[in-house]
């Protein structure tokens, strides 16, 4: 697109004021058209959002598809999530899954099982950034869901992990949910029996904290 809209500017600039008028209409309705396209979001995770203990259909992702109905967004949502699932998994899973589904957004929410097994955070970090690198490599936009682990190894290892996201935002130069169980991760009312994962009526929340990063980047 940049290709044509380059060629048609050289042409306006040795071009008369009517063709010039005609021009911008036509460039109007070719970047209208592109911006109101069909996308396809691809949503790579884990438990937290492949609605682990929770009835199907009120999970934060099935929420985000009944939004971009409510907000006339034409997108597709594919949920590539997986219970249990690590970095080195989604890392290895993700580029069948591009291939196939060719998404204009891909959210990657994964770390939180490799934090709970207290796995290398350098080898979490290399996993994730080879994600959002494949992504982007393949046209996508990435945004990435940061997480947050119980201190169960430990202040300094708690501390890298919550890090790490942010970090990897700045240097990957991609979008970022801080964290996606802000505002209700201390109410363990907002958890299932196993104090990890969060209930149905901590979906919404969730979603409220994906979608004003995820919006922008559907209508840029």
């Amino acid at each position: 697109m940049q290709k044509v809209f380059k060629k048609l500017s050289l042409v306006r600039e040795t071009a008369g004021t009517p063709f010039r008028a005609l021009l911008f209409i036509v460039l109007t309705i070719y970047a209208s058209a592109a911006y109101s396209a069909s996308k396809t979001i691809l949503v790579l995770g884990d438990s937290l959002s492949a609605e682990y203990g929770l009835v199907r259909g009120t999970g934060w992702v099935p929420l985000l598809i009944e939004k971009l109905k409510a907000e006339k967004i034409d997108a597709n949502v594919v949920n590539a999530s997986i219970s249990g699932e690590t970095t080195s998994g989604g890392k290895s899973r993700l580029p069948q899954l591009l291939e196939k589904h060719n998404p204009n957004v891909v959210v990657i929410e994964l770390g939180a099982n490799d934090g709970l097994r207290g796995l290398s955070i350098a080898s979490t970090e290399k996993n994730l950034r080879d994600m959002i690198d494949v992504a982007k490599k393949a046209g996508a936009r990435v945004l990435l869901a940061g997480m947050q682990i119980p201190p169960n190894y430990g202040a300094d290892y708690t501390q890298r992990f919550a890090a790490m996201y942010p970090k990897l935002s700045r240097e990957m130069k991609v979008s970022l949910v801080p964290f996606l169980m802000e505002n209700f991760a201390h109410q363990p009312a907002m958890f299932q029996p196993d104090r990890i994962h969060p209930t149905s009526e901590a979906q919404p929340i969730m979603l409220n904290n994906v979608w004003p990063r995820l919006k922008p980047l559907l209508t840029k």
